[in-house]
């Protein structure tokens, strides 16, 4: 599979969520999205972003904003296809295409636990927020953030993986098919 056969498979397959896809057509569609989003950056930043300089006697300090609508539009355009060439892609070697999606519902969980977790802790020690800095705090606090820092890097490593040989419980192998 060529890189303009993958973007063209992606964007036809937008909301297809069955059968397998190939690592050259996952990681050429990534690659496109990579490349689209570096563009879309350069244009935010010629074209709408502001520049504020403040001056003190002693310091000069430059800071430069951008609301990034043109990273957002590729963002919005190129979400479904990514995330049905991934959940395919996973497909491809003999996963559930849920699994594509754990690192974003390990992070939605994490801002559960600590949103509701905190702020109910911080109840029961008179509305102060001083558990945060307890031992048992940390006990929770830093396994969570392994595990958020660890879950991406091993759905990387499920992408990489070769594929099953063969058919497999979600399709025949994405290489011995005809497009």
């Amino acid at each position: 599979m060529t890189f303009s056969d993958a973007i063209r498979t992606c964007f036809s397959k937008f909301f297809t969520f069955s059968g397998r896809a190939s690592r050259p057509e996952y990681w050429f569609f990534f690659l496109f999205i990579v490349i689209w989003n570096i563009i879309a950056g350069i244009i935010d930043w010629q074209f709408f972003t502001q520049v504020a300089v403040t001056e003190t006697e002693t310091s000069k300090s430059v800071t430069a904003t951008s609301t990034g609508p043109v990273q957002s539009i590729v963002s919005l355009i190129v979400f479904f296809p990514h995330l049905a060439v991934a959940w395919r892609r996973m497909h491809d070697t003999g996963r559930s295409g849920l699994y594509a999606l754990l690192p974003i519902l390990l992070i939605l969980g994490a801002l559960g636990v600590l949103v509701f977790g905190i702020g109910l802790a911080s109840q029961f020690h008179g509305g102060t927020l001083d558990i945060l800095f307890t031992r048992a705090t940390l006990l929770i606090v830093i396994p969570t953030l392994l595990i958020l820092f660890v879950s991406p890097l091993l759905v990387l490593w499920w992408l990489t993986r070769p594929g099953e040989p063969g058919a497999n419980q979600y399709g025949p192998n994405p290489y011995e098919v005809a497009p």
